[in-house]
């Protein structure tokens, strides 16, 4: 979404299509797009980094900001490095592989403060908002792909992402931030279904069978889950296809299927099924273990999320005696990480599989004082709380819209002494911390970088509750 509240600066200017002007980039914006100003009106010019000096072409006109392409670099940044991968500007998925890697996690704190002066009243130049912790090897760190397939006019199967602004997939037979063995096994499935002339589903006609490949791997354990996402259950030729899968992907673990027939953007429906081997694999996080169905929500990027867990205790900074919430707790990561420093863990989801996940975690680890309920927080911590039960810390690592209002106004009311919220979006934390700032006062803001040569930065802030409160 681009971000509107831009247009403050504006307004004057009329702007048309195919419109050229010069163009200096003063900085990165939300979604990766250089953002500059021409007579005071906002323009967005994805591939653009700060700095730049280029002409832009307008390629759409909205109210309070245009969108852009480069036309010509007339100065290009010192820290502008060829992407590496060969669909880089056609696919989308990577936003700042032009950018150099130490550059890119300067511009993503920027883009943590950015949000914080555009979205709260709080004196944000006061704040300790920490420089950005990236990685040592930023590529092939996502344990998880989720590649759309389609068929081209020669009848040739294609699997990949769609384009930017666009429904045309691109085919991706290798990419630089997918880990080594998902991209082995969707290429090598894709054959299989090409080979056995399974059906594959056409958007636009509506008709057809499989419509994605999911690949998971476990990074530490080794072990690989193949997920096939079909619009009925009944998959003709399927033991050929299970056969097939052993032979050609003998470290596959785990094949399942999910049936998802409606018409959606959604990747997964509600129906999965296993077919082979296990219903998860398992994967490893220091010295935790965790077993990981089809739909079960787990970090990207294995490596990094062993930092950002140490952040979230760091921030919590718990003496063992601590009640802790963790919302929004998916297969209890967070909560099992904490739990060596705090008296007791409570979290809920509203997936079940995520708290079956979660209790089995829990119990392979014999971690006793850890519960689990499906649900949401604005629901358990009241009833909770009638019982007499208040924690003293709550974490949540919410979606990228972040807190539901309801949830924050019953934080207000609970009102932990500590509240840590892990973010993946900015935008939407400065927003939480607009309306948590009542009561709560920012400690510092932590932004780490789980996801290198893309726009998005994760950040664990940590609020305390206010004296008096």
């Amino acid at each position: 979404m681009k971000q509107k509240q831009e247009g403050k600066q504006n307004q004057s200017v009329k702007m048309e299509l195919k419109q050229t002007f010069p163009l200096t980039i003063k900085r990165l914006g939300i979604n990766g797009e250089g953002v500059g100003y021409f007579k005071r009106h906002v323009v967005f010019v994805p591939g653009a980094l700060p700095g730049e000096e280029v002409v832009a072409e307008v390629t759409k006109v909205h109210p309070k900001y245009s969108e852009a392409r480069i036309k010509k670099i007339r100065r290009p940044s010192e820290h502008r490095v060829k992407p590496v991968c060969p669909v880089y500007e056609e696919c989308g998925g990577c936003q700042l592989q032009h950018l150099d890697y130490s550059q890119q996690l300067k511009e993503k704190r920027d883009i943590v403060v950015q949000a914080l002066e555009r979205h709260t009243k709080l004196p944000v130049a006061e704040l300790e908002i920490r420089e950005t912790i990236g990685m040592d090897e930023p590529w092939e760190y996502r344990n998880k792909s989720q590649f759309q397939v389609s068929m081209n006019q020669s009848g040739k199967i294609l699997a990949g992402l769609y384009g930017v602004d666009s429904h045309k997939l691109v085919n991706i037979e290798q990419c630089a931030v997918q880990h080594p063995a998902t991209t082995k096994a969707t290429n090598i499935v894709k054959a299989i279904l090409q080979d056995l002339k399974i059906q594959i589903y056409n958007e636009r006609t509506g008709k057809g069978l499989v419509r994605t490949i999911v690949a998971r791997t476990g990074v530490q354990s080794g072990e690989l889950q193949i997920v096939l996402i079909t619009t009925k259950k009944d998959i003709p030729k399927k033991e050929l296809i299970l056969q097939e899968i052993k032979k050609r992907l003998p470290e596959v673990t785990s094949v399942v299927q999910n049936v998802n027939g409606v018409k959606t953007s959604l990747i997964f429906g509600n129906e999965t099924e296993t077919l082979e081997g296990n219903a998860f694999i398992q994967e490893t996080l220091g010295d935790l273990q965790f077993e990981l169905s089809a739909r079960t929500f787990f970090q990207l990027n294995p490596e990094q999320t062993v930092r950002l867990y140490d952040e979230v205790k760091k921030a919590a900074n718990l003496s063992g005696k601590e009640k802790i919430v963790d919302a929004y707790c998916g297969v209890g990561t967070i909560g099992l990480w904490l739990a060596n420093v705090a008296s007791e863990v409570r979290g809920m989801d509203v997936i079940p599989e995520s708290i079956e996940d979660a209790r089995k975690n829990a119990s392979k680890h014999e971690i006793k004082h850890a519960k689990y309920e499906v649900g949401k927080a604005e629901q358990w911590l009241p009833k909770w709380a009638k019982e007499g039960w208040k924690p003293d810390v709550i974490i949540v690592d919410p979606p990228r819209t972040g807190c539901d209002e309801t949830f924050l106004n019953t934080v207000l009311k609970i009102k932990p002494k500590k509240f840590i919220y892990v973010s993946c979006n900015p935008s939407t934390l400065a927003k939480d911390i607009a309306t948590l700032s009542k009561h709560y006062k920012v400690g510092y803001i932590q932004p780490v970088d789980m996801f290198p040569h893309t726009s998005h930065v994760e950040c664990v802030a940590q609020l305390i509750l206010k004296e008096g409160n």
